[in-house]
């Protein structure tokens, strides 16, 4: 039985707001399942109905063999939930804080100091225990807010972008957390992020989101081998004409796969890319145009994303993150 199944999952807002489209999974046990997808992609939404927050309107999911809509209150005894604004209590003490949830999940009180000091360790906080929550850095409110959501011993944890906003530090420190538990516990991990690292470094399987639909599955080396292609990137001088006229100069090159527009580069998609990039310069060079830049790479997620969906994703997501409260040492 797999830890989530998802079979035509459908959150529509409006016939013409289909947040989720239609979307199917199957997810199992002790697995770590990066969820990507820009802002507005659907992936929050898919969140939210998997955790019985909101309510599909079509197709059917399960969580550890339990259906969302029909037993709610047995899939949130199972799972632990971080969503993206940390819901966390300014006055409380972490150790507090903890406890509380603790007690709210109805641990027994003579384990509940055990448990609290040991969610403490894991996620480095010890040190900070006693302090208030509102003089927590914000890669520390994060790494509480993950204590929190693994207070009962959950068997599948929901992340939704834990790590944005955060600072490369804080950021490395939730994912040792996440691989940790997923390693030495066996806890199921659903992540939803706009980070492709933390996708490639984390996550045995990944879809790909947009616009509501999935538009690619499987592990992040299965991806990448799929373009079958290396990628060559050409920065053209010039604007908008410029461009269209190298994308059709190059074109005219054998052996490519495609070729995209991107901000101010050709993307070539061609086998043996490193032969291919002199050739690639002189049809420019034949069309009066020149290459500020060339490149030359083998494939990743974000080539993935972009050939999958038409646009890059890491580039959005760094222009639209707000800027983090540094880890600084007497935080931490």
């Amino acid at each position: 039985m797999p830890a989530i199944a998802a079979e035509a999952l459908a959150k529509h807002f409006t016939p013409e707001i289909r947040a989720v489209d239609g979307i199917s999974l199957s997810i199992d046990e002790g697995t770590i399942f990066g969820f990507l997808g820009a802002n507005g992609s659907g992936k929050t939404t898919t969140v939210r109905m998997l955790t019985t927050l909101m309510r599909p309107t079509g197709g059917h999911a399960e969580v550890l063999g339990f259906d969302v809509v029909r037993s709610p209150g047995e899939v949130r005894k199972r799972i632990g939930v971080a969503l993206q604004e940390a819901g966390l209590d300014d006055i409380q003490t972490g150790r507090e804080m903890l406890t509380l949830q603790s007690r709210l999940n109805h641990l027994r009180a003579a384990d509940i100091p055990d448990r609290v000091n040991h969610l403490l360790h894991v996620v480095d906080l010890d040190d900070s225990a006693d302090r208030r929550v509102k003089t927590y850095s914000g890669g520390m409110r994060r790494r509480l807010d993950l204590a929190a959501a693994l207070v009962h011993r959950p068997k599948v944890v929901f992340l939704d972008e834990p790590t944005t906003g955060l600072d490369p530090i804080s950021r490395d420190a939730i994912w040792r957390y996440v691989a940790d538990l997923n390693k030495n516990d066996g806890v199921t991990f659903f992540l939803t992020t706009q980070y492709l690292e933390e996708a490639d470094r984390l996550a045995g399987d990944v879809a790909i989101m947009d616009a509501g639909r999935i538009v690619a599955q499987g592990s992040p080396s299965d991806l990448k081998a799929s373009i079958g292609t290396d990628v060559v990137s050409l920065q053209i001088e010039g604007g908008a004409d410029e461009l269209a006229r190298a994308e059709q100069a190059v074109r005219r090159l054998g052996g490519i796969e495609d070729v995209r527009i991107i901000d101010d580069a050709v993307i070539v998609y061609v086998r043996e890319g490193s032969s291919a990039i002199a050739k690639l310069v002189l049809l420019l060079d034949e069309a009066s145009l020149r290459a500020r830049e060339v490149t030359l790479k083998r494939p990743t997620l974000d080539d993935v994303f972009l050939q999958k969906t038409g646009h890059h994703l890491e580039a959005e997501e760094s222009a639209s993150r707000p800027p983090a409260k540094p880890d600084r040492g007497a935080e931490s």
